[in-house]
């Protein structure tokens, strides 16, 4: 049977085509042989292209030396593996200068040196490896019926060579290799939105060190980090750094949710105020006066506030302590250097809110009134009528709490400091009529939180608009009135005038920057932290 009829009934359906046209369009080979063994085809080809030329000289060969077989894995066609055994020649170099006396030639489109696998199929793994890495990759291969491990997968990949002068405009934002431990850098044309290199820490001494190597960057887009600055300085001092206006906003956002925080008992003592004219004389609350009883999250305020007091009198570093107790270095800090009243209201304040909570002042006030005689699921019927969707059990367990003398207070409804940050750093035609009401409530509450949802507007104002030029004025008023935390905010924007004026000024950001870095994450988890730093390299530059 010949190739065509082989290939016709292998392939019914292609009967017009030689197994060339189909398989090697373009390519110099000659199929004489196709076997279907044990579900994969096994074809039999000779290259007949004219004669190689030699890899070192370049000059096109005259006589063939002999003549070998090579085994290439191909693409799989529908469930079929496909191998290809390829008979190529060996040349003699005429050429006496040349210090090559033989070598094999390679069919354009189909072969590569070294390599056990077709120039597509190649193409293929490749992308594959890029998109999976090592064993995932290995797994889709498996099931595309193509052959090939994790290690040759990884082998693909190279690192493509790193321009030897910078893009003109330069991003560079930090990554964790390991959250609160190590830290890497990446560094991306922001023009064109592509990596450029990634650096193995986040010092300002390797950035530095970079930037020497590779001149040109004439606009540096960053965020806070006062390390990134110092390189500049020192290394591309000619350089516009521009500070990302998502991070000035952030920094904003921190500093209204800390000034809520120090006046939440402004909020609550005017809210017990309304609360308080608002309720009937003739509804008394006579409940029995209990302390707010001790929850498992205040506990573990005050043991932690103890242990990291004592550490720190005994002259521990903040990373000694976070090291000793198990803790992030931030939470250390905290702890160091806010009052433990202010933490436990913190900690009062996460206790969660059930669904009974809406209606326990209803529920105090019906149980005064009857002298704690009410029947449980006469109490239970009333409030389901007014909304209440818990169970049965949560209002007896509150009704026995009552008769003990141990339920605690209803406290005043006020929303959260982060709730409260919120509505102030939204834009004022998102926020809804009842927001607008209690957020006009909580300036009523408290002048410095009215002062500091003031200037909190009219900042980002500022970055929406981009009006740089208006900042200093904004610094003045902020420093002269204004809160601590808000007073602190604009002392570090005036640390960092010319990046936050260029920020509020030019078009250039670090989004393109922060799209790449959670680009970096998904890698990243995608090979469960095995990888070595260069693999992890070669993955983020190498774009699909």
């Amino acid at each position: 049977m010949g190739t065509r009829d082989r290939f016709s009934t292998v392939f019914p359906g292609v009967a017009s085509k030689t197994i060339e046209d189909v398989l090697f369009a373009g390519i110099d080979v000659r199929v004489e042989r196709v076997n279907d063994v044990s579900g994969g085809l096994v074809l039999e080809a000779v290259s007949t292209g004219r004669p190689g030329r030699c890899p070192d000289c370049r000059k096109r060969a005259e006589r063939v030396h002999s003549t070998h077989q090579r085994s290439l894995d191909e693409r799989p066609l529908g469930p079929r593996r496909v191998t290809i055994r390829l008979r190529v020649r060996r040349f003699f170099c005429d050429r006496p200068s040349c210090s090559r006396r033989t070598f094999v030639e390679q069919v354009g489109g189909l072969t590569e040196r070294y390599r056990r696998s077709s120039i597509g199929m190649t193409g293929w793994l490749w992308s594959i490896a890029v998109e999976l890495g090592g064993r995932p990759a290995a797994r889709l291969c498996r099931k595309l019926r193509m052959a090939a491990g994790r290690t040759r997968l990884l082998k693909l990949l190279t690192s493509p060579p790193v321009p030897d002068r910078a893009p003109r405009v330069l991003g560079v934002d930090e990554f964790a290799f390991r959250k609160g431990c190590t830290y890497g850098t990446v560094l991306v044309d922001v023009e064109a939105s592509r990596v450029v290199d990634v650096l193995p820490d986040r010092t300002s001494e390797t950035f530095a060190a970079w930037l020497k190597d590779h001149p040109g960057a004439e606009i540096i887009c960053r965020d806070r980090a006062s390390a990134y600055t110092k390189a500049v300085k020192e290394a591309a001092s000619d350089a516009l750094e521009v500070a990302d206006r998502w991070h000035l906003l952030q920094n904003l956002s921190a500093a209204v949710e800390k000034t809520c925080h120090q006046h939440r008992d402004c909020l609550r003592k005017h809210a017990e105020q309304e609360t308080a004219t608002n309720v009937p004389e003739s509804t008394p609350m006579l409940l029995p006066p209990a302390e707010l009883p001790g929850t498992q999250i205040v506990e573990r305020t005050h043991h932690r506030y103890e242990d990291i007091h004592r550490l720190v009198e005994k002259g521990w570093t903040i990373s000694a302590i976070a090291r000793r107790l198990n803790l992030d270095r931030k939470t250390v800090r905290r702890f160091r250097d806010t009052d433990l009243d202010q933490l436990l209201a913190s900690a009062r304040d996460r206790r969660p809110n059930g669904v009974l909570e809406p209606f326990k002042a209803y529920l105090n006030a019906r149980f005064t009134e009857t002298q704690g005689q009410a029947s449980g699921t006469r109490l239970f019927l009333e409030i389901r009528e007014r909304g209440y969707r818990g169970s049965r059990q949560v209002v007896r367990k509150h009704l026995a709490a009552l008769r003990a003398g141990t339920a605690a207070p209803v406290r005043a409804d006020i929303p959260s400091p982060r709730k409260i940050t919120s509505w102030i750093m939204r834009p004022r035609d998102t926020l809804t009529d009842s927001q607008e009401e209690r957020l006009l409530g909580v300036r009523l509450a408290c002048p410095d939180i009215t002062r500091a949802c003031d200037l909190a507007r009219a900042f980002a104002e500022l970055v929406r608009h981009q009006r740089g030029f208006l900042l200093m004025q904004w610094i003045r008023q902020a420093e002269q009135d204004a809160p601590k935390p808000m007073q602190s905010f604009a002392g570090s924007l005036r640390q960092d005038l010319d990046a936050v004026t260029a920020g509020l000024t030019l078009p250039c950001s670090s989004s393109a920057v922060e799209g790449h870095v959670n680009r970096v994450k998904t890698l990243k988890r995608a090979m469960y932290g095995r990888a070595s730093f260069e693999l992890l390299r070669t993955r983020i530059l190498t774009q699909p």
